[in-house]
């Protein structure tokens, strides 16, 4: 199948003020599937112009039609955005396919997780309440969650779908008008996104989408005066850039970045349980992922029966073209594929090779793929154990008791998420309390996407909290109302 069989608009053009046009300079970025290494399309490469145009176009919304919506009626629009993500989720899961080399199957779920993600904030809408707080005689005090206004979100290229639904859907349900920048590596969801909200019937310029470079449409909008909050989701560098040009502007920043998760495995973990998670974890989307577990902590005891089977896991794993929906597909671009091979270059001179995936034969020699790898016997400070891979690769690490995990688990920059493994009920609590990430799962990890659950990180994998209602409440700000009454 090809793009232009699942397209229902022009991806060669930015959407601003409700309307498609082509971007200010006229240029444009090749769309290269990742599975095959071929040119399957164009995106527009938006300036400083378009950017201007997509804020100003928000502002308007936020002081016309847009801003003057109720909860309700916000709701209603982003339940129907769902419907029509729903409607789509094919065309969506099959774009995305394509564009990201995302496996069909985990593309499926990514539409729907959109669709939920819409349909989660649509409710949560008209449910964003103020308090009261009690004071001196005489006075009425309460607080009121307001919109900031313009909101700036930049999404990666890894969950496209996912982190729009998350970042668009909860600004929009505080009631902010959006300009959403997608990484030039994946922008084609975003474009379907925008074009769903004009069906839905979303006021014109309460969502923008201006696609292009990072060094360039990115950054303008990460400094632009005219935008009141900005959400990042991205790398550690990235997101150090973006914070400081806001702060130019003292600009509020949600920041959610790497990880170096880790899976901690005590010797009275339920194996048969936690096998398909403790690789699943970081297998999927080929390792692409925040969040992903490429540390595997395990107590001695069970270290070489953890290691053997592991091992065999990673023996059936296979890349292969996304659309054939294989266990893993290619990363997403040239530039991953050269990252990720270098670490894996590093870790077969230096380390132990546990096992191995294999690249499948139908795999385009063009295709930007990596066998998954598992490493063993790794030390905690080896540079494989500490620096964010973001390909299919996990290392072991043995320890001897719940400190030593402890200082393992939380001796890196990153802290974003952690899965514990124990069936003591004691070690459960102790361990939760004493990770320094933003979420830990007890014998799960992931929690089959978490749209509920708030998510974000500590240290380099940044501040705020996407996801649930802590996600909304960063989209707005309190005032407080003082009335005196005599």
């Amino acid at each position: 199948m090809s793009l232009k069989d699942v397209l229902w608009f022009d991806p060669r053009r930015i959407f601003i003020d409700g309307e498609w046009r082509n971007a200010a300079g006229g240029q444009t970025i090749d769309v290269e599937n990742p599975s095959t290494g071929e040119v399957i399309g164009a995106i527009a490469r938006g300036s400083s112009a378009d950017v201007d145009a997509a804020v100003r176009a928000a502002q308007k919304a936020m002081d016309g039609e847009w801003g003057r919506m109720t909860a309700t009626e916000r709701g209603r629009i982003l339940m129907k955005m769902s419907a029509i993500v729903l409607e789509r989720a094919d065309d969506l899961a099959m774009i995305e396919a394509l564009d990201v080399g995302k496996p069909l199957h985990q593309s499926k779920n990514d539409s729907r997780a959109l669709a939920r993600y819409l349909e989660f904030y649509a409710g949560a809408a008209d449910k964003l309440f103020g308090t009261t707080i009690p004071y001196q005689n005489g006075f009425t005090v309460y607080t009121l969650r307001e919109p900031h206004g313009v909101a700036g979100i930049i999404i990666p290229w890894n969950y496209p779908m996912q982190i729009l639904g998350r970042g668009v859907g909860a600004a929009l349900a505080a009631g902010n008008a959006c300009v959403l920048k997608p990484a030039e590596d994946a922008s084609l969801s975003s474009l379907a996104f925008a074009e769903i909200a004009r069906e839905a019937g979303v006021p014109a310029g309460a969502v923008n989408v201006v696609t292009g470079l990072g060094t360039e449409a990115g950054a303008v909008l990460s400094e632009h005066p005219g935008i009141h909050h900005i959400s990042f989701t991205g790398s550690v560098g990235t997101g150090m850039r973006i914070q400081a040009a806001a702060a130019r502007n003292v600009v509020p920043v949600t920041l959610e970045l790497g990880g170096k998760s880790p899976h901690i495995v005590f010797d009275d973990c339920d194996l048969d349980k936690a096998m398909p998670t403790l690789v699943g974890a970081c297998m999927q989307n080929a390792g692409q992922t925040c969040s992903a577990a490429s540390r595997v902590l395990v107590q001695r005891g069970v270290y070489e029966e953890v290691k053997r089977r592991m091992a065999e896991i990673y023996r059936g794993l296979e890349a292969g073209p996304a659309v054939g929906s294989h266990a893993l597909g290619p990363l997403v671009s040239r530039k991953q594929k050269q990252l990720v091979s270098s670490f894996i270059d590093i870790g077969r001179k230096e380390l132990t090779v546990a096992a191995e995936g294999v690249i499948r034969d139908d795999a385009s020699d063009a295709g930007n793929y990596v066998p998954p790898v598992l490493f063993a016997d790794v030390s905690p400070d080896h540079k494989l154990a500490q620096e964010e891979i973001f390909g299919p690769v996990q290392v072991l690490i043995p320890f001897e008791d719940e400190d030593e995990a402890l200082k393992i688990a939380n001796g890196t920059e990153y802290g974003l998420v952690a899965g514990v493994w124990t069936k003591d009920g004691g070690r459960q609590m102790r361990m939760a309390r004493k990770l320094e990430v933003g979420q830990v799962f007890i014998n799960n990890y992931g929690a089959g996407g978490g749209i509920e659950l708030p998510f974000g990180g500590v240290g380099k994998s940044g501040h705020g909290r996407e996801k649930g209602f802590e996600a909304l409440y960063g989209f707005t700000r309190v005032k407080t109302v003082t009335a005196s009454h005599g």
